[in-house]
């Protein structure tokens, strides 16, 4: 069983931090949140208001998010840099959770750290008929980030091992022959130099009440709001049972998830940020050397009128 989270005070979670200003030394925040292969996960056992290695409380979490922006354009550069020299590394972030659990809101608010000239997203929604008469996978493949890039999968190749399982949408045979194919193609794509970063946005059931309340409570948002949200959260067992079979089942050593609790959303932007950081700091891109005199280039110019 998966161990739980700490307490779910502000800046509680785990004694040691990761990322913080004035921060004492611990252990990277990927190793708290990284779900344990091959142990079976336990939503239950994971309180969703914490905030491990956080920092303490919403403004402090504002302005460490913040302070990421510098670290994370810089890692982006030569990442991108990187590539133009033949290195083929990218890095694709997955993004899972339950309805109101904050993809959209990772997207905004995360990703918008980025140069978003060197960002691919894709939001994977219910399959067109083109995309159903192929594998399941095949979708996705085409969405890959580039070399260099940074591709943002808002939902992803799981909704075919989640949806189509909740809502029978395909033989359960078929269903445990995808746990498979889904563990073969992420590990063919962590041979391949793509960095692979899993996180399950985890909400509670109370908090996402709220959310769809505040949805419902303000005439701006009831686009962002539809009878199947309703539909969705009366499976929520059964969702939650999907997605700790997917955790459990599709998690390898160069593949883990990372389980981010999601009620606070200030904690969620600064852990996915400061994921982030940490995973393109160990990719440790670096600026190509010039293929070219630089001397003789700078002589050259400067000898122009």
């Amino acid at each position: 069983m998966a161990k739980k989270h700490g307490s779910g005070k502000e800046g509680g979670g785990a004694k040691a931090k990761a990322g913080g200003k004035g921060a004492p030394p611990g252990p990277p925040l990927s190793d708290l949140l990284r779900l344990p292969p091959g142990e079976a996960v336990d939503l239950s056992a994971h309180d969703s208001r914490a905030t491990p290695g956080g920092p303490k409380g919403k403004a402090a979490g504002a302005r460490e998010t913040a302070a990421l922006a510098e670290p994370l354009g810089s890692l982006q550069e030569r990442l991108y840099a990187a590539s133009t020299a033949g290195d083929v590394r990218r890095l694709l972030l997955v993004l899972q959770g339950m309805d109101t659990s904050g993809k959209d809101g990772t997207v905004k608010h995360v990703i918008g750290l980025f140069n978003p000239a060197g960002c691919r997203i894709r939001s994977f929604k219910e399959p067109t008929e083109e995309e159903l008469a192929h594998a399941f996978l095949w979708r996705v493949k085409r969405a890959l980030p580039a070399a260099g890039e940074i591709g943002i999968f808002n939902r992803s190749h799981y909704e075919d091992v989640l949806v189509a399982r909740v809502r029978s949408l395909v033989p359960h045979r078929e269903i445990r022959r995808r746990y498979g194919q889904i563990n073969r193609f992420e590990q063919s794509l962590a041979d391949r130099g793509v960095r692979v970063v899993k996180v399950f946005l985890h909400i509670g059931y109370e908090e996402q009440r709220r959310r769809l309340l505040a949805r419902l409570d303000d005439p701006d948002k009831h686009w962002k709001f539809s009878e199947g949200d309703l539909e969705d959260r009366d499976l929520w067992p059964r969702y939650r049972d999907a997605y700790e079979t997917a955790l459990t089942r599709c998690a390898g050593e160069d593949t883990p998830w990372y389980l981010v609790p999601a009620d606070r959303k200030w904690y969620r932007n600064w852990a996915i940020s400061t994921l982030l950081r940490e995973h393109l700091a160990a990719m440790d891109p670096r600026f190509p050397a010039a293929g070219f005199d630089v001397a003789a280039a700078r002589d050259r110019l400067l000898a122009t009128p």
